[in-house]
């Protein structure tokens, strides 16, 4: 193995190492009855337990059905009000599991959007660095003709975030009906808005 191919596999080593320790701490951050929660929540999102709970309901109606019609008298006779009621239970709390679940799951993926914003951010930072930097070189290298780059001295500065986000907010605010840009030059014609309506 080469010592470009060495240390790429380092990095990719690092990488891994990074997201494995940011999983491992948001583990370690879960209360106990999250642990049981989201236990049960693994448990019966399994085909086992969909199976399991079939059978049991298969049972449950035959066994009541039998005994209803050989003995006259059943636990939870047709139509079966206490099986109607246990399942509607367990719906709720099915429903209960699945959103605590949920909930956890959404503050990790919001830690990790924002941890790769913060990531986007620096290197944006470091690439305008390194345009600084080559501008810099072109200038004082006596063998390159010297001339205004415009395009290369906007991208020198690092991007406002301020401004990029006013200019979402208000692209994404825009009315529905507004599919049209209108340009102030009659002949100019009117552009398609990039943003297409819902």
């Amino acid at each position: 193995m080469s010592r470009r191919e060495e240390a790429q596999l380092a990095q990719a080593s690092e990488h891994a190492d990074t997201i494995a320790a940011l999983r491992t701490r948001s583990e370690s951050r879960r209360s106990p009855s999250q642990r049981l929660v989201e236990a049960f929540t693994a448990l019966i999102g399994r085909p086992s337990t969909i199976a399991l709970l079939l059978s049991l309901i298969g049972a449950w109606i035959a066994w009541n059905a039998y005994e209803s019609i050989v003995h006259g008298t059943a636990f939870d006779a047709p139509p079966f009000f206490w099986l109607q009621g246990v399942l509607g239970l367990y719906a709720a709390l099915i429903s209960t599991f699945v959103l605590a679940t949920q909930n956890r799951e959404k503050h990790h993926a919001e830690s990790r959007a924002y941890l790769e914003l913060q990531v986007n951010l620096l290197a944006e930072q470091k690439t305008a660095k390194i345009i600084e930097l080559l501008e810099e070189l072109r200038r004082d290298m006596p063998t390159v003709r010297d001339r205004v780059d415009h395009q290369a001295d906007a991208m020198q500065m690092p991007v406002d975030t301020n401004a990029v986000l006013n200019v979402l907010e208000g692209t994404l605010d825009a009315p529905a009906d507004a599919g049209m840009r209108i340009s102030s030059d009659p002949d100019v014609p009117a552009r398609k808005s990039p943003i297409p309506p819902p």
